[in-house]
């Protein structure tokens, strides 16, 4: 009477074994191609050779055994049956760039990225690029204008005035230059030809309010000049935005000295660490609140308010059905400009990116970035000119241009090399450049906080060196 049990587990037991060996089903082989983007901007565009690059973002479902950028003049989507880069294999780093040469002079380009593994090619989006017309590149170059590298107090013309580690800088429309003397406490004046006054501040840290040396600040960093020569100084220390007349009265404009984040009207907002500072056409001024990681808004009318970021660091972009900044996070913003349709321009020292801010709110990276944090470095301070090309400090001793066409530069100095020389390029040192400023003339006056000075860069352009590598 037993057996039909045994039987029974029995023919369980061989029958779950069948199911678990032989019967089971296979599991499907995974085959995803990579995936890489673009490099957005590109490097030293000259007659016949440019850089790009791409980050890998996903390498697939097996090792990358190509990667690099195909590019066309006729292609509006090249491929890699175009025209192409092969560059070193990425095998610890998701982020390349590539050297293109051999280009046809004043021709657009599309190109992008491409990536290869064994079940196929991912591609990046595509970016388009002239290439110049003439043989040459563009440099900075640069000479002193006012300040010397001891550290010290003194009105005078050029190598006889002194500063301590200025910070900001803005021009007004007589090309005058004022000058936030940081540890000096006060706001400097430069004429043209680089003569140093003192505007308003007596050299204390507090807050007073008054005419000229009878006012006082507390380490005031970023600068703004307005249409009737008003110049508006980013009080770091004070918590403030406070305003100067031309005659150099000092009131208070927005803030309560207080660090905090409110909003409303301006005499009782509230700012953590103001950096930064730009007009807008319609008289509008913008806040790099350091502290607060956020761009403010202060109308002319005095009321306060966010347009992008939160009080928490981060970094993220907004660009999906965006219709406020408010989702975005910046890391410490330390400077900001407005073109002439309303976009706003960051610089995102934290994040090594240049940021940008439509007027409907949507926040996207320009240039550099977590990934790509070579190409911006330690975004300090940034300027626009009247074409809406931009210039920007890296902190670590560079001066860079991004055209309006996404065409990066690096016009002067080198990064993680400081010291102090004249000259053009990368003959050029810095120490920490922090503030620029741009004058209708196309001069840019850069305040090279380190080695206490102001010294000035216009743009020229250069034959390449036969013997560089």
């Amino acid at each position: 009477m037993k057996k039909p049990l045994l039987h029974a587990i029995f023919y369980i037991l061989f029958t779950t074994l069948l199911l678990e060996t032989g019967c089971s089903k296979k599991t499907a082989v995974v085959t995803n191609p990579p995936t890489v983007t673009t490099q957005d901007v590109m490097l030293d565009v000259t007659s016949t050779s440019a850089q790009s690059g791409g980050t890998v973002t996903g390498v697939g479902s097996s090792a990358l055994t190509a990667n690099g950028v195909c590019y066309s003049t006729t292609n509006t989507t090249p491929t890699v049956d175009d025209s192409k880069t092969t560059d070193p294999i990425i095998t610890y780093s998701y982020t390349y760039i590539s050297n293109i040469t051999g280009l046809t002079a004043n021709t657009k380009y599309y190109v992008r990225a491409y990536v290869t593994n064994a079940y196929g090619t991912g591609y990046g989006k595509v970016v388009s690029f002239t290439t110049s017309s003439t043989t040459s590149t563009k440099q900075g170059k640069v000479t002193p204008l006012a300040g010397n590298a001891t550290p010290g107090y003194a009105d005078g013309l050029g190598a006889a005035a002194q500063f301590d580690t200025p910070g900001g800088i803005a021009v007004d429309g007589s090309g005058n230059m004022y000058v936030a003397d940081v540890f000096n406490n006060r706001i400097r004046k430069i004429t043209p030809d680089g003569n140093v006054s003192t505007f308003a501040g007596d050299g204390n840290s507090g807050h007073l309010n008054g005419t000229g040396t009878a006012a006082e600040f507390y380490a005031p960093q970023g600068l703004a000049v307005d249409g009737n020569g008003n110049v508006y100084v980013a009080d770091y220390g004070n918590n403030m935005i406070r305003k100067i007349t031309p005659a150099g009265e000092v009131s208070d404009f927005a803030g309560n000295g207080t660090a905090g984040y409110v909003e409303g009207a301006a005499a009782s907002a509230e700012f953590r660490g103001p950096y930064g500072l730009a007009f807008d056409t319609q008289g509008n001024l913008y806040v790099a609140d350091n502290g607060n990681n956020m761009i403010r808004k202060i109308t002319s009318a005095g009321v306060v308010s966010n347009v992008a970021g939160k009080t928490v660091a981060g970094y993220t972009d907004v660009t999906v059905n965006a219709t406020t900044g408010v989702n975005a996070l910046f890391r410490h913003p330390s400077g900001v400009v407005v073109d002439a349709t309303g976009n706003i321009f960051v610089a995102d020292g934290g994040n090594s990116a240049i940021r940008q801010i439509t007027p409907a709110g949507v926040v996207t990276t320009v240039a550099g970035g977590t990934v790509q944090a070579s190409l911006i470095g330690n975004a300090n301070g940034i300027a626009i000119d009247q074409q809406g090309d931009l210039y920007i400090t890296d902190g670590l001793g560079r001066v860079i241009e991004l055209t309006s066409e996404k065409l990066l530069y690096v016009l002067a100095g080198n990064s993680n090399v400081a010291g102090f020389a004249d000259g053009t390029g990368p003959a050029v040192k810095f120490n920490v450049p922090q503030g620029i400023a741009v004058d209708a003339a196309g001069n840019i006056y850069i305040v090279d906080s380190n080695n206490n000075m102001v010294r000035k860069m216009v743009v020229v352009e250069v034959a390449p060196n036969p013997d560089a590598s």
